[in-house]
């Protein structure tokens, strides 16, 4: 009689079971990010700024929830399976996606800009993969942390958030928007978008920065 052999059983992960806290702070962090879309997209459908104050304040809150979640794994020492990839995922959200989406929200609409803007958007991407792909090289052996950056980080865009809130305040927005706008060839073009460029291309960039 041929011996039976029994397939090993597939290994299912529990996404409650594996969540330490400090991936709460992380889910935080993309939920901020979120918000701040829909606070964008409900501004554009309905024009109504009572509550659109918070798209800019929620930025900020992402940020906080991305420096904790960070520190909290770095205390505890423990870290969840998921949770270098939920710390991407939530940043691509908060600090690239959602920053796009207040620049196209307050007058940033030509063919170039949303060029540009998803052009950031992409370098965010890239600049994070970069960043999975590389940590252990860059990482110290003793300790395991990382030693610097490589390229600005993607959080640096929360600059361009609050030059966005100063614009907002004193109403320069939509046709009043910094710097202005001008038709480029076949499509519209505001050069205030190109503070998104070159944010994109410094966090590509190959310049170290020591990581505090």
């Amino acid at each position: 009689m041929m011996p039976t052999f029994k397939r090993p059983e597939k290994q299912r992960l529990s996404m409650f079971r594996s969540y330490t806290v400090a991936d709460l702070f992380t889910l935080g962090n993309a939920g901020s990010g979120t918000i701040a879309i829909f606070l964008c997209l409900n501004y554009i459908a309905e024009g109504r700024n009572r509550f659109f104050w918070m798209a800019f304040m929620l930025h900020f809150v992402a940020l906080v929830c991305d420096v904790t979640d960070g520190y909290w794994a770095r205390r505890s020492r423990r870290q969840s399976i998921l949770g270098a990839d939920l710390d991407s995922l939530a940043d691509i959200v908060s600090f690239g996606v959602a920053p796009a989406v207040l620049g196209f929200t307050l007058g940033m609409r030509g063919g170039w800009d949303m060029l540009i803007l998803a052009y950031f958007v992409g370098c965010g991407i890239s600049r994070l993969a970069r960043f999975n792909v590389t940590a252990a090289a860059l990482s110290d052996a003793k300790t395991g942390k990382v030693k610097y950056f490589e390229g600005t980080p993607i959080p640096t865009s929360v600059l361009i958030v609050a030059l966005l809130g100063v614009a907002f305040r004193q109403q320069a927005i939509g046709t009043d928007l910094w710097l202005g706008g001008f038709q480029l060839g076949p499509a519209m073009f505001h050069p205030l978008s190109l503070v998104y460029g070159v944010s994109g291309t410094a966090m590509i960039s190959t310049v170290r920065i020591p990581k505090p």
